[in-house]
């Protein structure tokens, strides 16, 4: 039964994102054989939220594919942007703790989450820290510029310094 569900997956896995309807019937099949199958589960997650946006849902995907295997590194950043989304910090900062102690998983994604997650705090400091630290983890280049992107984002968000400010303020008077 196992080679069916595989073959289901791999179809469901090819057609997704593309065609929701061939990705949905395969994973359908895919389950039907294999009703605890990981990869099926976790593609049923991101569907429910990143197309249905259904984030309890899609947590309940996440949270039965974890229970089957809860080494199943390539879940868990799925699962932390679904509750970065639902604002359910508290329990993303402990999936994220908890995440990076399992072997395999991408350790800079899972620190970029955590920016993310100091970011949504407004916490921006501790949100370009941890990407300090997303970078020591980064080993191919494109993963370098999205870091590189994200820290720009964040660093626009940080308060203005009194310079400017009060360079500003100078300016304004000038003009009056």
């Amino acid at each position: 039964m196992g080679t069916l569900a595989n073959n289901y997956i791999f179809k469901a896995l090819d057609a997704y994102p593309y065609d929701l309807e061939e990705t949905i019937e395969a994973l359908t099949y895919a389950l039907a054989y294999e009703d605890k199958n990981i990869v099926a589960l976790g593609l049923m997650g991101r569907i429910y939220a990143e197309k249905l946006y259904d984030y309890e849902k899609a947590k309940e995907y996440y949270t039965e594919a974890l229970a089957e295997n809860i080494n199943a590194f390539h879940i868990y950043p799925h699962y932390i942007s679904v509750l970065l989304w639902n604002e359910d910090y508290d329990e993303a900062s402990k999936l994220i703790k908890f995440a990076l102690t399992i072997k395999g998983a991408d350790k800079a994604v899972l620190y970029v989450c955590k920016s993310q997650l100091h970011e949504q705090k407004k916490d921006y400091k501790k949100a370009l820290k941890t990407l300090k630290k997303a970078k020591e983890y980064t080993y191919n280049t494109d993963y370098l510029y999205v870091i590189d992107r994200e820290k720009e984002r964040i660093k626009g968000k940080l308060p203005k310094k009194k310079e400017e400010k009060s360079k500003k303020k100078k300016s304004k008077k000038k003009r009056k």
